[in-house]
């Protein structure tokens, strides 16, 4: 297109189309319209929450499907402190995501004379949260400062970035040449590690993988290694589905007895893309996460590998460099490991330990999947979910995801739901989500109809903060504060125009679920854990 003079806020949204952006979220206020000067005129949707907190929470959903960052656009101040919590909640679980904020113009920043919306150092503040962060003082500094945001989102571990902008800097003019999309360069191992690695392999008579958030995108190549070693493949929340029916899949939490027992027995242990952390890892917080006898760690983030166990081979790459590098070394079955005889052991042993409520639980989340193939699973900290994390295999990849690992965050299925949606349209997407957390976001339903968001939110109304109510118990503290009233859920969605039904009896789910699932936008489910039939053993 040559070179054209334009404002700045019409040069962002231009340099977003041209990285491949397809919809922001996010709430328009004083201090971001000059951002939305070129929006209308573009192919980005915009979707509008109800809350800034939710504009963050949609990009995750929106980044988790389909692998692209995520965008919020929030206006200075509040919009951005209101966004914090879902930075944080993509902090912890590396999500890709965009944060664009206004902030008061350049002459008043850092004086501290009471201007609207004004925080003492708002960049400063994000900072412990964003991959980076950045002023943008100079306007002509625009596409070189979101060049390195997109680069920095697709080259290394994944996670919030946060730009502001100055409102008297959005309405200055700069000149934008030809645009195009920001080139992404992660780490490749070296090839002595490689081979290594390659020899590892072939020597092993007990391999097992871990497969975490970090490898989904790679889960072919990752299914072809694992059939070369003869390997199980142990799956933590966040990469649940990749390998759904395969008889080398363990769907189950490397925090259950069943599952160390298997990794401890295992003379190689290869660690693909996944923190270790204490969410997965070490869900009871008992220390018995066993010492490894031969740990391979590969992850993009050279601090990751510093942390959590010590690997007797640390390999600094992305899980599908590393893996385009190793397979051509592993022609044909390296070993018998008998590797699909020991994951069926491991899950049957999973299976022996789950609870009888447990059990009943992952009935109906497997209920979702058999009667929604492709479907989307999306959480939000309630006990079901906490269940399927434990053990589910969602059926597909990117098709279950929550916010009980990681930073843990209530109220975050709803909106995240709704991203999820945006991003695969034609996808049914559930948001199973407690009561209790429901609160947290409630008026996102709202969100949803605005948008023709195809969720069906699926509450799970326990009468209260039933998690927490457990907990307490169990610890022999008398209850208190975990019953807080809901409302009559079916009228809340008659307000917003959502057809809704509170089910008798579990059994009624599977034909719910298809009716609503052939509707263009939301709707809402609801089982209550004592007036529902068959809701819990």
């Amino acid at each position: 297109m040559g070179v054209v003079t334009k404002t700045v806020g019409e040069a962002l949204i231009d340099i977003l189309e041209a990285n491949g952006v397809e919809a922001v979220f996010g709430i328009p206020g004083v201090h971001t319209v000059e951002l939305y000067r070129g929006l209308a005129a573009s192919e980005i949707r915009h979707i509008t929450p109800r809350h800034e907190q939710g504009a963050g929470f949609m990009a995750d959903g929106y980044a988790r499907v389909t692998g692209k960052p995520g965008v919020a656009l929030v206006i200075t101040g509040p919009g951005l402190t209101n966004t914090i919590t879902a930075m944080a909640q993509a902090y912890q679980d590396s999500v890709p995501m965009l944060v664009i904020s206004g902030v008061n113009a350049r002459a008043s920043l850092g004086h501290g004379r009471g201007k609207l919306h004004e925080l003492p150092d708002q960049r400063a503040m994000m900072a412990p949260l964003a991959l980076m962060t950045h002023t943008l003082l100079e306007p002509s500094d625009l596409p070189a400062v979101m060049d390195r945001a997109f680069a920095i989102l697709q080259s290394r571990r994944p996670g919030p970035v946060h730009i502001e902008i100055p409102t008297d800097v959005m309405v200055e003019k700069i000149a934008v040449g030809d645009l195009r999309a920001s080139k992404a360069c992660g780490p490749r191992a070296a090839q002595a590690q490689v081979l290594e690695l390659a020899e590892k392999c072939r020597k092993a008579q007990r391999p097992a993988i871990l497969c975490g958030g970090g490898s989904v995108a790679a889960a072919d190549k990752i299914r072809l290694l694992a059939e070369r070693i003869d390997a199980p493949l142990i799956t933590t929340v966040n990469a649940r589905g990749m390998f759904a029916g395969h008889p080398l899949s363990v769907p189950a939490s490397p925090s259950l007895a069943a599952v160390r027992d298997l990794l401890a027995a295992s003379d190689l242990v290869i660690a693909l893309g996944t923190q270790m952390g204490q969410t997965d890892y070490d869900m009871y917080a008992d220390g018995g996460f066993p010492e490894l006898a031969d740990l391979v760690r590969v992850d993009i983030d050279a601090d990751q590998l510093a942390r959590g166990p010590d690997a007797a081979l640390p390999v600094l790459s992305s899980v599908d460099q590393l893996l385009d590098d190793l397979l051509p070394l592993l022609e044909g079955p390296c070993t018998e490991a008998d590797g699909a005889a020991r994951a069926k052991a491991c899950r049957e042993a999973v299976s022996t330990w789950l609870s009888p409520k447990m059990q009943a639980e992952i009935g109906v989340l497997e209920t979702i999947r058999e009667t929604l193939p492709g479907c989307i699973i999306v959480g939000d900290s309630t006990q079901a979910i906490y269940s399927g994390n434990l053990s589910f295999e969602a059926g597909r990849p990117h098709g279950w995801f929550n916010a009980a690992t990681g930073f843990g965050a209530l109220g975050y299925g709803p909106p995240a739901a709704i991203g999820a949606s945006i991003g695969e349209p034609e996808t049914p997407v559930i948001c199973l989500v407690g009561d209790g957390g429901l609160q947290f976001s409630l008026a996102e339903i709202g969100s949803a109809r605005d948008c023709g968001a195809r969720v069906i939110f699926l509450v799970w109304n326990n009468d209260g903060y039933g998690e927490i109510r457990t907990y307490m118990l169990d610890c022999g503290i008398e209850p208190e504060g975990v019953t807080p009233s809901a409302p009559d859920f079916g009228k809340i969605a008659e307000a917003y125009g959502l057809p809704s039904v509170r089910l008798d009896d579990v059994s009624e789910l599977g034909a719910a679920l298809k009716r609503f699932s052939d509707l263009s936008g939301p709707s809402l489910i609801e089982i209550h854990e004592t007036g529902t039939r068959r809701a819990t053993a």
